[in-house]
Formats: structure tokens, sequence, C-alpha cells
């Protein structure tokens, strides 16, 4: 009976020297994703902070100025400049000058001591909902605690008579990075690892190399797995500087156990490989392999959860995303990085993964006996 995986200590070695051989392929597996996780680790932030504001106060009371302090106090806001008149504020938000106009009207004091509704008018920017959520949110905020404290000074009373106090678990200072950065390493290492292994295959067809690899006595299970074992090996060490850089540049702490993050980094860069094995038997040449490496990086951008909740997505979105490793891979690194979860609690995540990247690479062995045929 012949070896299953025979020759795959010659392919490894082979592709051991041709991968270290080659410079490109080297910088592209490494720099690129370094760049893209630093600038992702700093660009991708939920916390808006420092809005840029106009402010038409027509009242000139100390109450109305206190109003100003409070938006510029929760550092939502900053005021960049005084209009005029409600045109010159429109106009400001219209060219980008400002996100949020605050109008104060001239008769907010007297409204105000007499017992009637003091108005307040805040114009928003709505081409950007992020930005346009937290403006409202926190306009809203401002006006209700002010108004809340009014009351209980007329009342007589010291304390509000019903309290919240919410407690946040897993990160209390509501970081966007230790939301974020976990899942740019998933994406991160799709990018590098996929284009890596599509490129493989694609090479040797392009120097005419794949011929001799065709009459050779390896099998074909030995010839993708020792394609696949030495980007596997650079996989795993691009994986570890990119937990290196989470922990130290990003201060992401690492709640739960090493050894069920780096398993599951494991599964996911092999089934990555296996994908861009998959392609590489698919491919005629580098520009259809780097097509179809880039068909599958928007979704995982998109429809993983990596920015957006999977749950507010449509169903039709919701089924691609599940079809995606990123996404599971995604919501383990939350999981074992953010809450400290065990992998006995995300089987089922491991167990889908896996699965993918063992039918993957079966199916890479067998579209290549198709080719040898």
């Amino acid at each position: 009976m012949k070896a299953p995986f025979r020759g795959f200590n010659a392919i490894l070695y082979k592709e051991f020297i041709v991968v270290l051989r080659d410079p490109f392929t080297l910088f592209f597996m490494f720099f690129p994703p370094l760049i893209e996780m630093v600038a992702f680790g700093y660009a991708l932030d939920n916390d808006v902070k420092h809005m840029a504001m106009v402010v038409m106060n027509e009242d000139r009371s100390v109450e109305s100025r206190q109003i100003v302090d409070n938006f510029v106090n929760t550092q939502t806001f900053r005021v960049v400049g005084e209009v005029q008149n409600v045109t010159e504020m429109a106009a400001a938000i219209r060219r980008g000058k400002a996100y949020v106009g605050l109008q104060i009207p001239p008769g907010f004091t007297r409204d105000l001591h007499a017992g009637r509704t003091a108005h307040v008018q805040v114009l928003i920017d709505g081409s950007s909902s992020t930005i346009a959520l937290s403006a409202l949110n926190t306009s809203v905020a401002i006006a209700l605690r002010q108004s809340v404290m009014s009351l209980l000074k007329e009342a007589g009373l010291r304390e509000v008579p019903v309290e919240v106090r919410p407690q946040i678990l897993y990160n209390p200072a509501m970081k966007s990075p230790n939301f974020f950065v976990p899942g740019v390493i998933g994406v991160v290492l799709q990018i590098a690892t996929t284009f890596a292994t599509a490129m493989s295959l694609v090479r040797e067809r392009e120097r005419g190399t794949l011929e001799q690899l065709l009459v050779s006595p390896m099998s074909r299970w030995g010839l993708m797995l020792g394609k696949l074992t030495p980007y596997l090996c650079i996989g795993m060490f691009m994986a570890t500087g990119l937990f290196a850089i989470m922990h130290w540049l990003f201060a992401v702490p690492i709640a739960g156990s090493l050894a069920a993050l780096f398993a599951s980094t494991l599964i996911y860069v092999f089934t990555l490989l296996s994908l861009g094995l998959l392609i590489s038997t698919k491919a005629e040449n580098s520009m259809q392999a780097l097509q179809m490496c880039m068909t599958l990086i928007m979704p995982s951008v998109f429809f993983s959860g990596f920015i957006f909740p999977r749950e507010t997505m449509p169903w039709i979105f919701n089924a691609i995303g599940s079809l995606l490793p990123t996404t599971y891979f995604i919501e383990l690194m939350r999981a074992i990085i953010l809450r400290g979860a065990t992998m006995t609690e995300f089987w089922f995540h491991l167990a889908v993964m896996s699965g993918m990247g063992l039918a993957l690479f079966a199916l890479c062995a067998l579209r290549f006996k198709k080719k040898i045929g």
C-alpha cells in the first residue's frame, strides 16, 4: 500500500527553500499586515470625541454659557467658532467646518427662571450616522441631566428617586481597540496567508516547474501538505507578532488561555492556507488568483461581524457570514481575549473551522488529482 503522504519531506524541504529565497513573498506576508494592524487599530474607533461645534448664543447669560460648557465638558464636542445667525450655522455645517450647531435663543434664561420650558436648538450633520448618533445621544443626555437637576432643586431634593448603576464587564473603559484589534488580526491573517498560498501552484505553473511535480512519484496529499506547511509556520510566527502588538502597543489584555488562543489561530491559519491552495488549483495565472482572493476579503470584512453586528444584518448576509472562517475566528478571539472564555465553551466554532479546513484541504488534493488525470 502506498503511503498517503509520499514525498511530503521532499516538497517540504523544497518549499521552505523557495519561500526563504523569495524576499517578495516574505515582504508581502510580514510588512503589509504589520502596517494594516497598526493603521486599523488606530483608525477603527467608535469613540467619537471632540466633534467640531459652532455656537450661536443669543442669550449671552451665565446660564447659557453653562449650557455651552456642559457640551464641551463631555469631551464629545469642541467649540470651533461662533456664528451670528442660523444661515451662517447651516453654512458652516454644509462646508464641513462643523458637525454640530448649538443655538441658544434670546429668552433662554427668562424661560428657565420663569419655570417654563427653555428651548435649545441643536443642528446635527446626519451625513455620518456614527457621528450623528453620538451627537444626538450626548445632546439629549445633557438636556435630561440639566432638567433633572433643576427639578430636584425646585423640589428641595438632594438625590434622584431612582438611580441606575450599570457595570460594564470585560471592557470597562469601553475602549474601541479592545473590540476591534482582535478582529483586525483575523482579517490581516486572511489577507496575508490566503494570498501567499494562492500564488504557490500558480507560481509553479508560470515558472514551468509544475510539469515536474506532475510526473514526480509523490502523492497529491504529500504535495498539498508540503506546500502548506512552510506557510503555516510563517503564519503562526506572524500571528505571534500580531498578538504582541495587540498586547504591548494597544494595551489589550489577554484574559483567556494562551494555549486556547494559539490553538484557535493554528486551526484558522490552516483553513485559510487550504482556501488559498484551492484558489491556486483553480487560477491559471497570478491575476486570476489575486482577483479570487480579493472577492473573499470584502465579505470577510463586512459580513463576519468585524465591524457591524451580524444580528442586525438581513438573513442573506448573515448566512454568507456563517460560511466564512473569519466569522468564527473573530468571535473566538473576542471571547478568549476579552471575556476569558475556554475552548470547551466555544467548541462549536473550533469544530466548524476544523471541518472547513479539512474539507478545503481534501478538495485541494482532489482538484490536483483532476489536473494529473
